[in-house]
């Protein structure tokens, strides 16, 4: 992609030091490069994809098959490409799942949009058709696919965590971190104001810890911070604890640079000295007798102050993460505090800021103390311990769990599923192939080829998977067509579920087998996919200003 910008200027009608694309050509460096980026990744779709190995300019090494994750780490330079890139991050925040497959569907739909325009179909009719296309294959899912998933309880919830981690490092486990990830999840049910259920994913909290098997990886309710109480001396539980959470140290107080005082009589030196000490005595003795009885602090706290703690019978806990000690604060109803000020100039403590909880303990974990917070009073929380062999192992396993919580999340708070196996994708492609037939104008031709480019799930699911597409893919359209040919009591309807079975090499029910994905993940990744194509459709004009030259330091020989 370096002379991706070597056009000649002359030709190029612009006098302001740059260099001009237009046309055909800019299109096509567009396309390739989509193409190139789908390439990357593609072969790390499905449950039998492959791993990537990234070593960045420092050395560090990921291994991943996440698409986000391969994509963000990349160091990608060409504008159309980007875009693709942050087509995946969004997807990732969005659903957590299909980050691979809808940089796949983009990159697909522009080249056979590049096609089309080479045969003097317009931008705009294409741009058309695939709007008409994405409409309406959204409506279909909804309509023929999606399946209400309220009635059903437990199971499918299991299953769409088990076809999301299936394609990733902890697919080797069976259900053993499916049911994790529903139980943990489960766990943290809140209500809006609307009184409709939510699931909070920053609510299950991940802590990983090297030196044992990924399956002695366990689940509790409860907030834990890889954070020991800060004395041994402090009671190893505490019930019912009374919690502070601040956003400043409690030491001996110092005056601000730039301050002097001027004494005459040496011994006011040792009286100042001891009011610097006793400042912060007097703050942590007001902590004390507003009931404070737990004290989570982001920076600091001298050992003479955490003495008076630990003989009041109260846990002082320091070096919060700044994040962590927004969560406690937000779980257990108390305020991040970043000083004890109030309006009047004086130093006291509100009551409302105060929070509360069950209990506060410390538990050991491997090598480490960790403080765990059980029975927080507004939000509950959930922590998943991840035990693995190395690092590298830990970040896939944390990458993986995470995306298993964000589908399940989808599916609680929608409530509905689609069979998975590209049954959805080959659905599409022959319902739409049939909408194009009815419509009298170009953009037919356009709603043919976004059919035909949803095809680019399924066969690349069966390349990794190391079988037949071609035979594959032609049953399983035939399926599908005798499935929407037939009548609502008809034996073919059941057919609308088949997709692959890509260890058997073979078609299957994936209702019944279980394999689940979420209703919202195909909506949204097409909805995504369609218009990161279309954006880069609309581009026929690319200028590119060249950097100032910079004036020569006479002394930089020197």
């Amino acid at each position: 992609m370096s002379g991706i910008f070597s056009t000649n200027n002359q030709d190029s009608a612009l006098f302001i030091g740059g260099s001009r694309v237009s046309g055909q050509e800019v299109r096509a460096q567009n396309v390739m490069a989509a193409l190139s980026i789908a390439n990357v990744i593609k072969t790390s779709l499905g449950p039998v994809g492959l791993d990537k190995m990234l070593v960045d300019d420092v050395g560090d090494v990921t291994i991943s098959n996440d698409g986000a994750t391969i994509l963000q780490l990349l160091e990608v330079e060409h504008p159309a490409g980007k875009i693709l890139v942050k087509l995946a991050q969004q997807q990732d925040t969005e659903v957590g799942d299909g980050t691979t497959s809808v940089v796949i569907i983009a990159a697909e739909l522009l080249r056979r949009a590049n096609e089309l325009i080479k045969n003097h179909i317009h931008p705009a009719t294409v741009i058309t058709g695939y709007r008409l296309a994405c409409k309406e294959a959204c409506k279909f899912i909804a309509d023929q696919m999606a399946l209400k998933v309220d009635k059903l309880g437990r199971d499918p919830l299991v299953s769409v965590a088990m076809t999301t981690i299936s394609s990733k490092i902890l697919g080797t486990y069976g259900t053993f971190f499916a049911d994790m990830a529903v139980d943990s999840l489960s766990a943290v049910k809140t209500t809006d104001f609307r009184g409709k259920a939510r699931y909070p994913v920053n609510a299950v909290n991940i802590l990983k810890a090297k030196g044992a098997s990924a399956r002695e990886s366990s689940y509790f309710t409860g907030y834990a911070l890889y954070r020991p109480f800060t004395s041994p001396a402090m009671k190893r539980a505490l019930k019912n604890p009374k919690i502070l959470v601040i956003d400043f140290d409690i030491t001996k107080t110092r005056m601000k640079m730039g301050v002097n005082i001027v004494i005459d009589n040496p011994d006011e030196l040792e009286a100042i000295r001891k009011r610097e000490m006793d400042i912060s005595s007097e703050r942590a003795r007001m902590i004390l007798d507003a009931g404070v009885t737990a004290v989570f602090s982001t920076r600091g706290i001298d050992d003479v102050y955490v003495k008076m703690f630990a003989e009041a019978g109260a846990i002082t806990v320091t070096r919060v993460p700044k994040e962590d000690a927004r969560r406690i604060a937000k779980g257990t109803g108390a305020s991040l505090i970043t000083t004890l000020a109030n309006l009047d100039g004086d130093e006291s403590i509100d009551v409302s800021s105060i929070g509360s909880a069950e209990l506060v303990e410390q538990v050991r974990l491997s090598d480490d103390d960790i403080v765990v917070i059980r029975g927080a009073k507004e939000q509950r929380a959930s922590t998943v311990i991840l035990r693995g062999a190395n690092d590298y192992m830990l970040d896939e396993m944390e990458r993986s769990f995470h995306d298993s919580l964000c589908a399940v999340k989808r599916v609680l708070e929608s409530g509905a599923v689609v069979p998975g196996g590209g049954s959805v994708e080959t659905a599409l492609d022959v319902y739409l192939e049939s909408f194009a037939t009815t419509l009298g104008s170009r953009e037919q031709l356009a709603i043919v080829e976004f059919a035909n480019a949803l095809l680019a799930i399924p066969k690349q699911l069966s390349v990794n998977a190391a079988k037949d597409s071609i035979e594959l893919i032609a049953k399983l359209r035939a399926y599908h067509s005798a499935a929407q040919k037939a009548t609502a009591n008809s034996s073919h309807s059941a057919l609308k579920n088949y997709g692959l079975d890509l260890y058997e090499g073979k078609l299957r029910d994936n209702v019944k087998a279980g394999v689940l994905e979420p209703a919202m993940s195909k909506i949204k990744m097409l909805k995504s996919a369609t218009e990161a194509a279309i954006n880069i459709l609309r581009i026929d004009d690319m200028i590119k200003l060249l950097p100032e030259k910079q004036e020569e330091d006479p002394h930089a020989h020197m």
